[in-house]
């Protein structure tokens, strides 16, 4: 292994086996012993290799269930890997996961001499940084109070402050600023930029696609226990992104295509259940019935949201081109008409909203095709959920033909690290 090197990692392969029956009784243990276990296998992580180099800051990136966190339990030598090779050129301090290894009826002074000593720290080394552990994690007034009476933030800066002062070589972490405090995440990128002066190596698995921009030397996305890039972490953190959006968009059809089976299997059901009723009953039940409503004017019938290329899409990335359709259907001609539409967040913020008296927008090419459609290149919303409230109106909005209060939502993506509702233009100057 190259001196270089603080990590690497050869073919690296990690299956589990879930059993498919839960036991939890004494009579469930014995009947499943004298039959056939059903299980099946979950290879969690699948022929990885790469390295990290000594004074590294690299993270790790990747969905629920892709292998960060069993990687990383390999590498603190948690779990053995099925097959392939693993070289750890120095000492390790493994923070993985929120409070691992506290005593919970145990005070925070005991669980620190605990949790250093398990880091291979002595008794006088310990006694000497103690206080400095303390200070860092800003524990003082409840050092002795059990730990099972702390929050999930007061865990992760008391384990983090015992992790970073066992001064190993290299510092693995699972998710463990996802709790914690703005002012103490400020404090913990700056410990680990000391780290990495110091030669050290700090690797982080995390969600946070804007700290491993940010932070990190190199990133790695993982999926479904395979490595889809490694490299800069701009590129790799808009490729998860990517993945992502195409994720959403997948998950949006499917849901959209469970909701329609699910309402046409219900309609299925009322129709049989309509059918069972006599003929009398239903004509009894047709002259008790009020009048019918006069139909409306207008009616709005349909939402899409669609590409540059016209197709229907419900997720999109900053920057790209969104164009929302709405169809709709008359019931008696209008000799004005004015189509309104209104883009909302998911808070119910109101975003920006249009009509066509105000854009002075003739409406005879919208009644020939039956729906109006508004374009907007460049989107700039940042990421959320939205969605369109659409209108047809006469001359005045205060008389509303038919009005949708709420579409289907569409989601945006942002790769920008920059906060706030819009991704505005700007120049330092």
């Amino acid at each position: 292994m190259k001196n270089d090197l603080a990590i690497r990692v050869d073919n690296v392969s990690k299956t589990f086996k879930i059993p498919h029956e839960k036991v939890s009784t004494l009579r469930g243990a014995f009947v499943s012993a004298l039959r056939d276990k059903g299980y099946e296998k979950f290879k969690a992580l699948n022929n990885i290799s790469f390295e990290v180099r000594k004074g590294e800051f690299f993270g790790i990136i990747g969905r629920n269930g892709s292998g960060k966190s069993t990687l990383l339990k390999i590498l603190a030598g948690i779990y053995t890997a099925d097959k392939g090779d693993i070289k750890i050129n120095g000492l390790i301090s493994p923070f993985l996961e929120l409070g691992i290894g506290f005593n919970p009826e145990l005070s925070g002074r005991d669980n620190i001499y605990l949790n250093a000593s398990v880091l291979g720290l002595t008794k006088k080394q310990i006694d000497k940084r103690f206080d400095d552990i303390v200070a860092f994690s800003e524990l003082k007034r409840f050092i002795d109070q059990k730990v099972k009476n702390y929050s999930s933030g007061m865990n992760v800066r008391l384990a983090f402050s015992v992790a970073i002062h066992a001064n190993r070589d290299i510092l693995l972490m699972d998710e463990v600023l996802a709790v914690g405090d703005t002012n103490f995440q400020s404090k913990c990128f700056e410990e680990f930029n000391k780290y990495r002066d110091m030669g050290k190596t700090v690797i982080l698995v995390t969600h946070d696609i804007g700290t491993v921009q940010r932070y990190c030397d190199r990133a790695m996305l993982l999926r479904s226990g395979k490595i889809e890039m490694i490299g800069d972490p701009e590129k790799v953190g808009n490729k998860y992104i990517y993945q992502n959006m195409s994720d959403e968009e997948r998950r949006l059809v499917n849901e959209e295509r469970r909701q329609r089976l699910q309402a046409e299997k219900e309609t299925n059901k009322l129709a049989k259940e309509q059918k069972k009723i006599g003929t009398e009953q239903q004509e009894e039940e047709e002259k008790q019935k009020p009048e019918k409503k006069i139909k409306k004017i207008a009616k709005i019938t349909k939402v899409y949201f669609l590409d540059s290329l016209g197709e229907k899409k419900n997720v999109f990335k900053t920057g790209e081109s969104l164009s929302i359709r709405v169809y709709f259907k008359m019931n008696k001609p209008v000799k004005l008409l004015n189509f309104g539409i209104a883009i909302f967040d998911q808070e119910n913020h109101y975003i920006f909203g249009i009509n066509t008296i105000i854009d002075k927008i003739s409406t005879k090419l919208f009644l020939d095709r039956k729906y109006f459609e508004v374009n907007y290149p460049k989107i700039q919303l940042k990421n959320n959920n939205y969605f369109a409230k659409a209108g047809i109106f006469g001359k005045s909005d205060a008389v509303a033909y038919d009005f949708l209060e709420k579409s289907e939502n569409f989601k945006v993506f942002s790769t920008s690290k920059n906060q706030g509702l819009f991704e505005m233009n700007y120049e330092w100057r």
